[in-house]
């Protein structure tokens, strides 16, 4: 692996599309590490971390490995960016996903160039975590306090698990607090390519996380017909 370049695991098990998915990342310039089963890419993930999982929903014989997976690499690590490839194009399958954490969620009738560009996206992503500190990238509305170049969420001084789209969301209303985002601004602010009802999982999900620690958390409003808004007590 040569150095300074990135990684990026895929967990599928057909051949054929292992073979697709790696040469397309390569050709990019990403180390790849292919998996057939999720227990050997567990057994992988526990001595090395990759820099983002493509994880296929359904695993050999477990039909929802893919997303046991997810769970287990997230408690591993909590903003690894996680994309799901699967051939179940259903609405269900998505939400179940974008609970478990994952940032994205690609059916596999998307092309070669589509998926490349979702990874490209999703590593820009981390790369503005490291950039030198900007203006605005420290928020703080009310009881919460996020730190965009760490990676950080406190809610009440307790750290908030958020994934790297959900730190992205978040940011987005909370920078602006009253003000409506739209869900396509909020898919903008994250750089991601999500329809309306995937955004709706992710901001439900964000609001699951912060009531988990305080149960009378309701500072993401939705602005019915509009879009959503972050409204702190102490504005």
């Amino acid at each position: 692996m040569a150095a300074g370049m990135r990684t990026v695991a895929i967990v599928e098990d057909e051949p054929a599309l292992q073979a697709n998915y790696r040469d397309a990342l390569e050709r990019h310039g990403y180390a790849v590490e292919v998996y057939g089963t999720r227990k050997a890419a567990l057994a992988a993930f526990e001595s090395r971390l990759p820099e983002l999982a493509i994880i296929d929903v359904g695993l050999g014989d477990e039909i929802e490995g893919g997303f046991e997976l997810c769970r287990q690499l997230r408690g591993m690590a909590p903003q690894l960016p996680i994309v799901f490839l699967t051939a179940r194009d259903s609405e269900l399958d998505t939400i179940s996903g974008l609970r478990l954490g994952a940032d994205d969620y690609l059916t596999k009738d998307i092309s070669l160039a589509h998926l490349v560009a979702r990874v490209v996206a999703l590593f820009r992503r981390i790369d503005a975590f490291s950039e030198p500190e900007q203006p605005g990238d420290l928020v703080i509305a009310g009881d919460l306090q996020l730190d965009l170049s760490r990676m950080t969420a406190l809610w009440k001084n307790q750290p908030v698990e958020l994934s790297v789209t959900e730190l992205w969301m978040v940011h987005a209303l909370a920078r602006h607090v009253g003000h409506v985002k739209t869900r396509q601004q909020l898919m903008t602010a994250a750089n991601v390519v999500l329809d309306d009802s995937t955004i709706t999982s992710h901001v439900r999900r964000i609001r699951k996380k912060f009531q988990q620690l305080d149960e009378t958390f309701d500072a993401i409003q939705t602005a019915y017909g509009m879009g959503y808004r972050w409204q702190s007590d102490a504005s």
